[in-house]
């Protein structure tokens, strides 16, 4: 009797281990590759007497072999090394392997890091900016359930109805 009671503790044991080690794996002998997030438009969508809206859209790049489930993102924005708005999505997206997406992001600006960034642009046809955020995963055990992510570019000006932004981007997961 002790000798099965043994046997399934250490089978138990074992199984608790595996399940410690598995989430950061996206199956047997593979990782997963945290997707490239690129900022593709920016348009404003509501100014009010303290803060302004801003509709962001980003491109997510899944480069992985399985499906990525998003169940949400938080992101922050800089322009010319200045934080200029913070912003969270609930958009639930599904992206198939090696598939992109696109993600509309509500970001909000305060008058005051509106009012900066439009001084420090004034005389600039390109603005940089800086994407700093955390994808939110569903999928189980074996991904993770938040990653990291940068992007950086440039955003041209001259456009009147929105922004058209040139992308670098990097990613990193959240360990």
């Amino acid at each position: 009797m002790v000798h099965g009671l043994r046997h399934h503790l250490v089978l138990f044991a074992g199984l608790s281990l595996g399940v410690l080690i598995l989430p950061g794996c996206a199956g047997p002998g593979k990782k997963l590759e945290p997707p490239r997030i690129t900022l593709t438009h920016i348009q404003v969508q509501e100014i009010k007497v303290f803060e302004t809206a801003f509709q962001i859209e980003l491109r997510v790049f899944n480069t992985n072999d399985l499906a990525l489930e998003i169940k949400g993102l938080d992101c922050e924005v800089e322009l010319n090394d200045k934080h200029f708005a913070t912003g969270v999505s609930n958009q639930k997206t599904k992206i198939p392997p090696y598939d992109t997406a696109t993600m509309p992001v509500t970001v909000y600006s305060s008058v005051l890091d509106l009012v900066r960034s439009l001084i420090d642009s004034s005389t600039k046809e390109k603005l940089k900016y800086k994407l700093k955020g955390r994808l939110h995963l569903g999928g189980g055990l074996l991904v993770p359930s938040v990653v990291s992510f940068e992007s950086e570019g440039e955003l041209s000006l001259p456009e009147p109805t929105g922004t058209r932004a040139k992308n670098t981007s990097t990613a990193r997961e959240l360990s």
